[in-house]
């Protein structure tokens, strides 16, 4: 990431940058590379446009809350009573 701190290379960094590719990989090598390049930049972006309409039909999409759940008294004890979210369970007391 250093060299972003420098800005992108211009014209004749781009040659250097080639010819260093050519003499790593070959002449052979560099139209399978140029293609497993693009292939990927294309999934990228497909990945990006599915990504950003994801998010759009979120942000159209009226969010919907859950109806609230009624309870109807009842005799049963307090105990028997379902806790509350995130409340810690109590142990019963036997009576002897």
């Amino acid at each position: 990431m250093l060299w972003l701190a420098f800005g992108l290379p211009s014209g004749s960094e781009w040659f250097w940058i080639f010819v260093v590719v050519f003499l790593l990989f070959g002449a052979k090598k560099l139209p399978e590379l140029a293609r497993g390049v693009g292939r990927a930049l294309g999934e990228f972006h497909k990945a990006r446009e599915e990504f950003e309409r994801e998010i759009h039909h979120s942000l159209q999409e009226p969010v919907s809350k859950p109806a609230p759940q009624t309870t109807q008294a009842s005799s049963a004890s307090p105990a028997s009573a379902p806790a509350p979210e995130g409340a810690v369970p109590r142990e019963e007391k036997k009576s002897a």
